[in-house]
């Protein structure tokens, strides 16, 4: 377990350099470069990109490419969180342990800021610095903009602000979830996958569901940890989604009850994990999923 922490502390750097190079570019307005790199670097777990990383070596992907690709779907990440926390959706004062970025740039330069990160995304994935072929490029660009747009987090999240308030039943809220969050951890997932030149279809389909599970997972522990941890340790309010009114997994099923669907999904996705042959990495992200307590 030593050498897997060691393992992440390197890549988390890794991934932190790569993600200060890209956001290290020329811009005719200064402050929109400002908020962008305020709310990507020197923050975040980074869990999509080290996914990324760990899928890639399922496929024999390089390593710099899919630290680039992580790296890109990290913005992504970043342009759901600013566009979140605006006071038109969440109105959060605090993310990853300091004020918001409308709090510091207000509303009008942070929605912009989501809006710059999101075309950068696809701006580097489809850039010829990013040695893939041709193909690969764009299959991998459009699983994320699936992954982002009306079937993915953009729709889960207009599904979860429409139900706020109102009862949803659990095949409705794990729907929403796929969507919300567990679509752009499925496509960080299958990216990296994607990246490497030994692809088997029949692998990539029990990757693939092992990707979607994670990301239920995800969720499920994210509703856990909104009522167990407090402000502090979360880096952002604490039992927000409780106070205002918004359907979890412990509102419906009750904290010991989500608790067994969190313990029970983990142990098949480490099962169905183990089957894969250099998935060792791959596991240790998905036991850090099931036991953060951020």
């Amino acid at each position: 377990m030593q050498h897997l922490e060691l393992w992440r502390e390197q890549t988390l750097q890794q991934i932190e350099l790569r993600l200060t190079q890209l956001l290290t570019l020329p811009s005719k307005c200064e402050t929109l470069l400002e908020a962008i790199r305020y709310s990507c670097l020197d923050g975040g777990k980074r869990i999509r990109p080290l996914f990324t990383i760990a899928a890639g070596k399922l496929s024999g992907a390089d390593l710099t490419t899919c630290i680039t690709i992580g790296s890109s779907i990290e913005m992504i990440h970043c342009f759901s969180l600013i566009h979140d926390d605006l006071p038109i959706m969440d109105n959060d004062d605090l993310r990853r342990g300091k004020p918001t970025n409308h709090k510091i740039y207000g509303d009008a330069v942070a929605l912009l800021a989501g809006d710059a990160l999101n075309t950068l995304c696809f701006e580097i994935l489809s850039s010829a610095q990013l040695e893939l072929p041709a193909t690969s490029k764009l299959t991998i660009i459009n699983l994320l903009a699936q992954a982002i747009g009306l079937q993915g987090m953009v729709g889960g999240q207009t599904i979860d602000w429409l139900s706020t308030g109102k009862a949803l039943t659990l095949a409705q809220l794990q729907e929403m979830h796929l969507l919300k969050t567990g679509a752009l951890l499925r496509a960080s997932i299958l990216a990296g996958y994607l990246a490497g030149a030994n692809f088997n279809p029949q692998q990539f389909q029990q990757i693939d569901l092992i990707a979607k599970k994670i990301g239920l997972l995800f969720q499920i522990v994210d509703a856990i940890i909104d009522v167990t941890e407090d402000t502090a340790t979360l880096g952002k309010t604490a039992n927000k989604d409780h106070l205002q009114d918004k359907a979890t997994y412990v509102n419906i099923l009750g904290l010991s009850t989500a608790q067994k669907t969190a313990r029970d999904l983990h142990s098949e996705i480490i099962n169905l994990i183990q089957q894969q042959p250099n998935s060792q990495l791959l596991k240790f992200l998905a036991d850090n999923v099931y036991y953060r307590h951020s």
